[in-house]
């Protein structure tokens, strides 16, 4: 674990955005709404998954960098950065990250992406990326947390493992775990906000709400509103 718990009267948390760029503009935008009409005392959280996939994750990692919303901002780390960090030290892994949406961001980056497709030149597309990473991306992807815990509710990208203690996931299980967590119906003490396994809409479940709904490939971002109300999602 690695951020105490906070308090904030509402919490605005968005959902894997894959180098959804366009999309991640509406959602700040429609939490500048919601800020406008709700008052202020929020705080908002993306749970990871910024990189890969969609056509954008530079400008992605570049906008929240500078947090763009009208909230305080805390970023959490998925899986996908990790791939993103991996490959910048150890290039032998880009074979597995390229199946995974790698070579969108780094072509995103400005990276040569030929070789890669044929499952060549790993090293030489490393040092590119690393060189054409700037330092404040480089700053927010080594800021990530892991988790958070606010209220009844606790904050991570993919989910926990069940019958271990809130306070003692591990990192790996945080951003990587799904079928133990997704097919648990244990009450974990908290509410589990997540991402990482897409679904079509939202899914709203006693001890889990899962708000990754496919951006890249489906279009839709969601937002989640969280309150002493209960929940609801914003129109983006």
């Amino acid at each position: 674990m690695n951020q105490p718990p906070i308090k904030h009267m509402r919490v605005y948390a968005i959902g894997d955005i894959h180098g959804r760029l366009d999309l991640l503009e509406r959602a700040i935008s429609a939490i500048e709404r919601d800020v406008d009409q709700a008052g202020e005392g929020g705080l908002t959280v993306t749970l990871g998954d910024y990189v890969d996939r969609g056509p954008a994750s530079r400008g992605v990692i570049d906008r929240l960098a500078a947090n763009p919303f009208p909230t305080p901002y805390v970023a959490l780390r998925g899986n996908h950065e990790s791939l993103f960090e991996s490959f910048l030290t150890d290039p032998s892994t880009g074979e597995h990250w390229r199946r995974l949406g790698g070579l969108e961001t780094l072509h995103s980056y400005g990276v040569p992406v030929a070789d890669l497709m044929l499952g060549k030149n790993y090293a030489e597309a490393s040092v590119r990326l690393r060189d054409a990473l700037p330092d404040h991306h480089a700053t927010f992807l080594s800021s990530l947390k892991t988790s958070l815990s606010h209220d009844t509710y606790f904050f991570c990208h993919a989910g926990v493992r069940p019958g271990v203690a809130l306070d003692r996931q591990s990192d790996n299980d945080l951003i990587w775990i799904r079928d133990e967590f997704l097919s648990s119906k244990a009450d974990f003490g908290k509410i589990i906000i997540h991402g990482h396994t897409p679904v079509d809409r939202p899914e709203v479940r006693p001890n889990r709400i899962n708000i990754d709904t496919g951006a890249y490939m489906s279009g839709r971002l969601t937002c989640i509103v969280l309150d002493e109300t209960g929940h609801r999602f914003l129109k983006i």
